[in-house]
């Protein structure tokens, strides 16, 4: 039977697995002992496991992601140019559909601009006396669209011979205008009007104004992409108030909507 005091004590630095000497089996006979479970090295070792297992999975996202992250991200790689053009063309909602669906345009916005009131309401405009109009603002890619078009667009979307609103809706507030953000933008809207006076088209004036763009006022979410958001009450409202009875007898087979 092996005693206590035949265990020699495992030399400091030994391995855990401690050999043990027994006499009655023999001078210098061994047998191994159960290595003795230490808490702390266990849960050292899970640590590192799991440590491991985190940094490998890192190291794999980082190769397979990293040369779409340093395409986006490097500063010396060509990036698109982004401008702006804001309209006002009577309802919001019938000028910023037409937009949306055309490709290079990134985004588009609808608020009010041209007046003198600081942050506006929907009611304050709608009611007159804010010398502010109804206008859409499109964010497009220059490479894709180009400004040309996008007044291309936009002469289609109105009446310019009316001053005094747009169709159903009555009043300044729903004046046609081209609000400009550079000279550029300038020289083209003038063009154009003067290419549009020109056809023939329409047997009255063009009265639509071409003035520089001041403050955008965002209009609440509501408003944004009514037409997607109330299909039924934007194409209820947009018929009824006669503009596309209006755009069919102007442009016929040549009318973009």
């Amino acid at each position: 039977m092996v005693s206590r005091r035949n265990v020699v004590s495992r030399p400091k630095g030994a391995p855990q697995a401690v050999r043990l000497r027994v006499t009655a089996l023999g001078k210098g006979a061994a047998i191994p002992c159960a290595p003795r479970l230490d808490p702390n090295r266990l849960w050292g070792s899970a640590c590192g496991f799991i440590y491991e297992g985190i940094s490998t999975l890192l190291l794999i996202s980082l190769f397979l992601f990293y040369p779409a992250m340093a395409a986006t991200s490097d500063p010396l790689m060509p990036r698109h140019h982004v401008e702006k053009a804001t309209f006002a063309g009577g309802c919001f909602w019938c000028m910023q559909h037409p937009f949306d669906k055309l490709k290079g345009v990134i985004s588009t916005k609808v608020g009010y601009t041209g007046g003198q009131k600081k942050h506006p309401s929907y009611n304050e405009v709608s009611a007159g006396g804010t010398g502010h109009a109804e206008s859409v603002q499109v964010e497009f890619d220059p490479s894709k669209i180009s400004y040309q078009q996008l007044l291309d667009v936009f002469w289609r979307q109105i009446n310019p011979t009316d001053a005094d609103g747009q169709f159903v809706d009555r009043g300044d507030q729903y004046r046609t205008s081209i609000f400009y953000h550079s000279e550029k933008q300038r020289r083209l809207a003038k063009q154009s009007k003067a290419a549009l006076a020109a056809s023939g088209r329409f047997g009255n004036p063009i009265v639509t104004k071409i003035v520089p763009v001041t403050t955008f006022w965002l209009a609440k979410d509501y408003h944004q992409h009514y037409a997607d958001k109330n299909p039924i009450r934007y194409h209820f409202y947009r018929y009824h108030s006669g503009r596309d009875q209006y755009l069919d007898h102007i442009w016929g087979n040549h009318r973009e909507n």
